[in-house]
């Protein structure tokens, strides 16, 4: 760890460092950086805050979105604004999305865009010098700002710069095993140095989850393996916070697939920036197959359209040998896709494929999940002085997110939970002896895993698990498949009490705390979708294959008095008169803008 640690204390022979902080910040990705800027920012001494991250400084998620962030800039389209954004957004998202939490992210964008910019972000450029912005799925207008298409990585380098201009304290390789609450109130953390393996307590007045999604416990997935494990929304459930919406997971219509990218590239994605610059999808039979499914938009369709479309055309023999469709960008010039796509035309070039002469072969992915943390309009869960933003959260993407509004989320909700928890931070009042005896109980339990000699190996659950979401509650579901994959759950459960696990620095101790996140996860959304009857967005049921009305609600799951998970339907707000206006007008993205 890079920072000092002021006590050490233990108790039941479990020895722990603890280190006191106001603000313990969970993720070190773009939410995690721009809340802790915005406290500073807001009077927040950087010394009273502390940011850490599962990995090197640098290496988070949010390098992995390389497409672009959306904002109302109308560099292109001077027709285009929040309200029309909101609208896209709760389009897509088929209107089960918190209204105000898609007003905070639609109307803050503008000006965020502008920051980044001031910031020193490398934003590609229009011809008039202002941040280019181009077509994304789902969208009116060109709206969505980029960075060739390393957006993400380019914005976290950008942050962590200003971060670093601000001293702000960061610890890398700490992994968050447990939140430590009581009567309604977050008191501080339990973790442990990977490094190390050493065990660490954070002390804190408030905590915010920054630590990403939940979608790579599907077997294909866009993210590493050892990533958006769900850490961040199993965090706050086992703290007795709310999770909603856990059923909506994205599968993103274009992962790599075909044996000639290897294993290591299955399910990486291939960012939507080549379809939003032109790029044409294809059969095996070589018919461009979206003039089917959508005539209108094609391509440029919401991406659950487009990825059901393409494992329809799988499903039905028209796939590539390797189980994937064609994604074609070869009709543009060369320079043209190495200057707007030049880490997906080196990438394919390094696989050799040249994306100038020849297709890539595409599949739909788990990639993004909608579902997560409840939080207020301020990101505030349940538990006072616990937040979460970010993937963690729910809210802001309904059924289905709209491409280019990840990275926004990140960004507006870093603002706006950044002023929220400058003003009401705690002062004072925190248990210290409640969250010492806390941390020595669940430090006990961890230490009766290290070095345990079971029959199963947690990383070989961890696939199991996979291979169950995907199979039970992938793309396309029923109910018989749903409860088969609650009884598989059932089944891993049980054999994940009874395995084999190395000391606190082994991966085998890593993989076994991320199987405990997951199995909860995989719960929620295994629950959730057998509790939606219907076809919403990017949950697809074969038995109920059209929407509800009466299911435009929320569904919610929270531990129950004897620790089993209670699920619950909570009502939808409806938008603001201005949004609503903005939905009246039917606007549409025009795709043959871009023939």
């Amino acid at each position: 760890m890079s920072i000092d640690n002021e006590a050490t204390s233990s108790g039941d022979g479990q020895e722990y460092e603890t280190i006191d902080q106001k603000v313990l910040i969970v993720g070190a990705g773009a939410a995690g950086a721009r809340t802790a800027i915005e406290l500073v920012d807001q009077g927040v001494n950087p010394e009273d805050m502390l940011v850490i991250g599962k990995r090197g400084h640098g290496d988070a998620h949010t390098t992995w979105a390389r497409g672009g962030i959306n904002g109302a800039l109308g560099t292109h389209d001077p027709e285009d604004d929040w309200t029309i954004h909101a609208a896209d957004t709760l389009n897509e998202g088929h209107f089960v999305n918190d209204p105000e939490k898609v007003e905070t992210v639609t109307q803050r964008m503008p000006d965020q865009l502008q920051q980044l910019d001031d910031w020193g972000m490398p934003f590609s450029r229009a011809d008039s010098g202002e941040p280019d912005q181009r077509y994304f799925g789902g969208q009116s207008f060109r709206r969505t700002a980029f960075a060739g298409d390393h957006t993400g990585e380019s914005m976290l380098n950008t942050l962590i710069d200003q971060a670093q201009d601000r001293s702000i304290p960061y610890s890398e390789n700490v992994f968050i095993t447990r939140l430590i609450a009581d009567d309604g109130r977050i008191h501080g953390a339990a973790g442990y140095d990977m490094d190390a393996g050493e065990f660490v307590v954070f002390d804190s007045d408030a905590v915010l989850l920054a630590a990403g999604g939940y979608t790579s416990i599907f077997h294909r997935h866009s993210s590493r393996d050892d990533e958006n494990t769900g850490d961040g929304p199993a965090l706050a459930y086992q703290a007795g916070a709310r999770l909603m919406d856990m059923e909506f997971v994205q599968f993103h219509p274009t992962g790599m697939v075909g044996d000639r990218y290897g294993d290591d590239w299955d399910g990486r994605l291939v960012t939507e920036a080549v379809r939003g610059e032109g790029g044409h999808l294809y059969n095996a039979d070589g018919e461009r197959f979206m003039e089917r499914y959508s005539p209108d938009q094609m391509e440029l369709d919401a991406r659950d359209v487009v990825a059901r479309a393409n494992a329809q055309e799988i499903s039905e023999g028209r796939g590539t040998d390797d189980g994937g469709v064609y994604l074609d960008i070869s009709h543009r010039d060369a320079e043209f896709i190495e200057e707007r796509l030049p880490r997906m035309y080196q990438r394919f070039g390094d696989l050799g494929v040249d994306m100038a002469e020849e297709p890539v072969e595409v599949a739909p992915t788990a990639h993004y999940g909608m579902g997560g943390v409840v939080v207020d309009k301020d990101g505030q869960t349940d538990i006072q002085g616990l937040y979460a933003i970010g993937e963690t959260m729910a809210g802001v993407h309904g059924a289905n997110r709209l491409g280019g509004n990840s990275l926004a989320e990140t960004i507006a909700f870093g603002e706006a939970t950044g002023e929220a928890m400058a003003e009401h931070l705690p002062v004072g009042g925190r248990d210290s002896e409640f969250l010492h005896d806390r941390a020595d109980s669940h430090f006990g339990d961890l230490s009766r895993i290290v070095d345990t000699d079971g029959q199963h190996d947690p990383e070989d659950l961890l696939d199991e698990l996979r291979a169950t979401l995907w199979t039970h509650a992938g793309i396309l579901r029923d109910g018989d498949s749903l409860s088969e994959g609650l009884t598989e759950l059932a089944q891993i459960r049980e054999k994940a009490s009874d395995i084999e696990v190395g000391g606190p620095t082994s991966r085998s101790f890593e993989f076994a705390m991320n199987l405990g996140f997951a199995l909860d996860v995989a719960e929620s959304i295994l629950k959730g979708a057998v509790k939606r009857t219907e076809s919403r967005g990017a949950h697809a049921r074969t038995d109920y294959p059209d929407a509800d009305p009466d299911l435009r609600v929320n569904i919610t799951a929270q531990q129950d008095s004897v620790g089993g998970m209670g699920l619950k339907t909570e009502p939808v707000e409806e938008p603001s008169k201005a949004v609503q206006d903005a939905l009246d007008e039917g606007h549409e993205l025009d795709y043959h803008h871009l023939e």
